[in-house]
């Protein structure tokens, strides 16, 4: 059987796939002495410097755990630099705080905190409280308790929304899988 000499694809670099070539591909190496993976993982070799360290990433992992962004520098020169740069980025102070869904302690999402609010209850309210908080807002605010009051059924429609946000949240929050409390 012959050997195939020549390419498929008559010279049309689009018949092969993006990127791909023929030539070698060049591979960095981890800049750790002694090691020979490749090195995908940058790292700043000093604060505010374009030049980087290229680590695999288990040195990478090491060097980020041994690094001071305040490395060289006195108390004083410390506290200035890290006062000038938290002014610099004070927009992301309070979802620092707030973590990733907004207010509260980060383990309710927006939806959830809202419906807290319109059921009036704090932040950190257990489904208990929101319990009996739906049950005395609907109790007061149901169509047959104030019938034609317009405000009032909008107002039961949004404290059933909110509850129903609620429940969903507490039932993924305690679901267990069958058999898992054998």
């Amino acid at each position: 059987m012959a050997r195939q000499s020549r390419s498929n694809d008559w010279g049309f670099p689009r018949w092969r796939a993006y990127g791909a070539t023929r030539e070698a591909q060049r591979v960095r190496i981890c800049d750790r002495f002694g090691c020979d993976q490749p090195g995908n993982c940058p790292a700043p070799k000093s604060p505010n410097s374009p030049d980087r360290w290229y680590f695999c990433s288990e040195h990478a992992a090491e060097y980020n755990r041994n690094w001071d962004y305040f490395q060289g520098l006195d108390e004083e020169e410390r506290a200035e630099r890290e006062r000038t740069e938290r002014r610099d980025a004070g927009g992301y102070q309070s979802s620092a705080h707030h973590s990733w869904g907004g207010p509260g302690d980060g383990s309710r999402s927006r939806d959830e905190m809202h419906a807290l609010q319109a059921l009036g209850l704090e932040d950190d309210a257990d489904f208990e409280a929101v319990r009996k908080s739906w049950r005395s807002l609907a109790k007061e605010y149901h169509p047959d308790v104030k019938p034609g009051d317009a405000e009032a059924a909008v107002q039961f429609q949004t404290i059933q929304a909110a509850y129903e946000v609620l429940r969903a949240a507490e039932e993924r929050r305690t679901w267990k899988p069958r058999g898992a409390s054998d």
